[in-house]
């Protein structure tokens, strides 16, 4: 086979595919059954797609006569797919880590909140931002993230609460899609808290007769990209009632529903997710088992965030963590969930929550060639070990390019 490609990674202890008979999302029994090549290669084509995996001899014999812009000797190393953070908030202005005090302290999330803290501390400081700080610090946090392995990444907005701010947010996310590799799905969360000043009705109106009709210009102009919809549905912040007519509209704009729901109190918020063909729900550490049984009839996927019990929040100012090999290692002690669900929940089935486990996700053909190359013969030290990701993971590559190489100690 004479044809260049991008990308030989060859000689693989465990090239771990996931799955590879182009499952959407994996559940218990599948899990169990991880897909693991042992002694692997892996080509990646011009186009970032994967063109070839399977055991290094077949790879060796198939692309004999191939050349490639980059050979990757991965002898004695493990090769798995690029991680997948399925619910983020990273752009934010303003610093709340004497919140964390605050916490330790044993104030509770709504204490913080009546204080003059939480969401619209941060809502105050992010009105106030210019576009150029709020790429700069978006940015910076996701090359942190790119660096302990997430390649795809949603990100949210929701702390404008406004039209000017939300669409603000939403810019900026634009912008950071356009100029860095990692992938982006963006989320608009204007329903992420009521406005100081409004009611809940109030609110609601707001976002479904200012900010979502010009959220489908900008969309339509094809100046945006938005690809889900989220609301805070809780008690104190978004009934159910207000919370349905919102994620009705996005879903008729074209959006996923995609939402926080059954955190703090049971709002019965899996049953509306599973009536409206959510793609996902967030949190849901109140969930009732007649929800889970409608979220599973319905297929919608379950985001569980370790780092909330931990911290009481996922990525956003309310807990910095920027590692999803960290989250995976909370989830495997904090929430009992194996080694191997727990890695299925940071590749296939978040890429699922996102709709996108079509291109990501796991290491089958066409697929993006987003992936990891570990300094280890186990893939499983990837969670085993917690922190230290810098010596642990060798490569990031995103569509076949290396955008981390932690033997230089920088990003390309």
């Amino acid at each position: 086979m004479s044809r260049n490609y991008r990308l030989l990674v060859k000689n693989a202890k465990q090239v771990v595919l996931i799955c590879n008979n182009g499952e959407k999302f994996m559940t218990k029994h599948e899990i169990l059954n991880l897909c693991v090549i042992e002694n692997g290669s892996i080509v990646i084509g011009s186009d970032g797609l994967i063109t070839a995996v399977g055991p290094a001899e077949t790879i060796r014999d198939q692309f004999a006569g191939a050349t490639f812009d980059k050979v990757i000797d991965a002898t004695g190393m493990c090769v798995l797919p690029g991680l997948v953070d399925a619910h983020t908030h990273p752009v934010w202005a303003g610093d709340r880590v004497h919140e964390f005090a605050m916490k330790l302290a044993g104030a509770s999330y709504m204490d913080v909140h009546r204080a003059g803290g939480g969401i619209h501390f941060t809502v105050e400081h992010t009105r106030a931002a210019g576009p150029p700080e709020l790429l700069s610090s978006l940015s910076s946090r996701l090359l942190r993230m790119q660096r302990a392995g997430t390649t795809l990444v949603e990100c949210k907005s929701g702390y404008g609460l406004d039209l000017h701010t939300e669409l603000k947010m939403l810019q900026v996310i634009e912008e950071a899609r356009n100029t860095l590799p990692i992938n982006i799905s963006s989320t608009y969360c204007g329903a992420h808290a009521v406005p100081k000043g409004k009611t809940v009705e109030e609110a609601t109106e707001d976002i479904l007769q200012v900010q979502l009709p010009r959220l489908k210009e900008q969309m339509s102009a094809g100046t945006l990209r938005v690809d889900n919809i989220d609301v805070f549905c809780e008690e104190g912040v978004f009934d159910l009632s207000s919370t349905r007519r919102i994620l009705q509209a996005g879903k008729d704009l074209g959006l996923n529903i995609n939402f926080h729901g059954d955190e703090l109190h049971p709002m019965n918020s899996a049953q509306l997710g599973a009536e409206l063909g959510a793609s996902a729900i967030s949190h849901l550490e109140e969930v009732t088992d007649q929800g889970i049984a409608a979220m599973a009839t319905a297929r919608t996927a379950a985001v569980l965030l370790p780092t909330t019990a931990y911290i009481l929040s996922d990525f956003n100012p309310n807990a910095y963590c920027c590692s999803m090999p960290i989250v995976m290692h909370l989830a495997c002690v904090n929430m009992r969930m194996s080694m191997p669900e727990a890695l299925a929940a940071a590749t296939i089935n978040a890429a699922y929550a996102l709709g996108c486990s079509h291109t990501h996700g796991s290491l089958e053909v066409n697929k993006h060639g987003d992936l990891l190359v570990l300094n280890t013969t186990r893939w499983e030290h990837l969670i085993y070990q917690l922190g230290g990701h810098q010596e642990l993971i060798r490569y990031v590559i995103i569509k076949g390019n290396i955008v981390v190489d932690n033997d230089k100690t920088l990003d390309l």
